[in-house]
């Protein structure tokens, strides 16, 4: 599968001058998969440990994605792509939220950041969520970490765990892993890997569960839902170049609800797709 392995140090090297800035905004619940909001750039520093204190990268980006977790009805989003870094310390980014790099090695590292979750409210689908009430906006904490497996073989696994203060209240993890491919040039890349997701009741009841009053006022009965595998998908990540400053990318996942998020009356469908695209300028 993986013919042209030889190139794709070379590859990685420019892919990660760039990426880690998706169009989606970050932590809104979406099929993208989480290691999406942060490809190549675990990367970056195996690939080119000489770097400026400074990296700055603004762009523009539209998103489609459904309604809310397990819609069947889709809307685009449009807003700044922003992602800024300095000295491999600290980050404010779209993609990855606004945190600093607490532990690291060569192939590794480990972020804390401050996020934050879009929630759901009843006019997003009014025939399909009226009566359950919104879920209000909420900052999160997000505690992630990243390993490569070498320059020879650039595999990358990434996990975190997340906190939301408000909102759900609750707690999610993500396991995923992805890879840059064969077929890349000079002036194009693309990663793809799959990532699964994992929740706690809490979470899962506030976005698939119907409580005695939401049943009371809305079509659906009364359901509760568990902790545990929430979904599971895959993902792909693009990047076209430009030239040294211009740069265009796009990722597109689809994920399949599983568990009690599957079963949930709410969920309209199992499996959601998303994709974005950015126009982005490197300084």
């Amino acid at each position: 599968m993986f013919a042209d392995m030889t190139k794709l140090p070379v590859y990685a090297s420019l892919a990660c001058m760039i990426c880690g800035a998706p169009a989606t905004y970050a932590q809104t619940p979406s099929p993208l998969g989480e290691w999406q909001y942060s490809a190549g750039i675990p990367l970056e520093k195996m690939y080119q440990p000489s770097r400026p204190n400074w990296e700055v990268r603004l762009g523009i980006g539209s998103t489609l994605e459904p309604r809310y977790d397990g819609s069947d009805r889709y809307h685009t989003l449009v807003g700044p792509s922003v992602d800024i870094r300095y000295k491999d310390l600290a980050f404010l980014s779209t993609g990855e939220g606004v945190g600093v790099n607490v532990l690291q090695g060569n192939n590794w590292r480990v972020s804390i950041a401050a996020v934050y979750d879009l929630g759901r409210r009843a006019h997003d689908d009014p025939s399909r969520l009226d009566g359950l009430g919104n879920i209000n906006p909420a900052p999160e904490v997000k505690l992630a970490g990243e390993y490569v497996i070498s320059k020879e073989f650039p595999l990358v696994f990434r996990g975190t765990v997340t906190r939301s203060f408000g909102g759900s209240n609750g707690w999610v993890a993500d396991l995923g892993a992805y890879m840059p491919l064969p077929g890349s040039s000079e002036n194009f890349f693309w990663f793809a890997g799959p990532s699964v997701t994992f929740a706690d009741s809490k979470y899962m009841n506030s976005w698939f569960g119907v409580n005695a009053a939401q049943a009371a006022a809305s079509q659906y009965a009364r359901y509760d839902a568990s902790a545990g595998l929430k979904s599971a998908g895959f993902g792909v990540t693009l990047i076209w170049f430009v030239d040294k400053h211009w740069f265009v990318t796009a990722d597109g996942a689809i994920k399949r609800l599983l568990g009690s998020a599957a079963g949930s009356p709410i969920t309209q469908s199992k499996t959601n797709g998303v994709c974005d695209v950015s126009i982005n300028y490197q300084f």
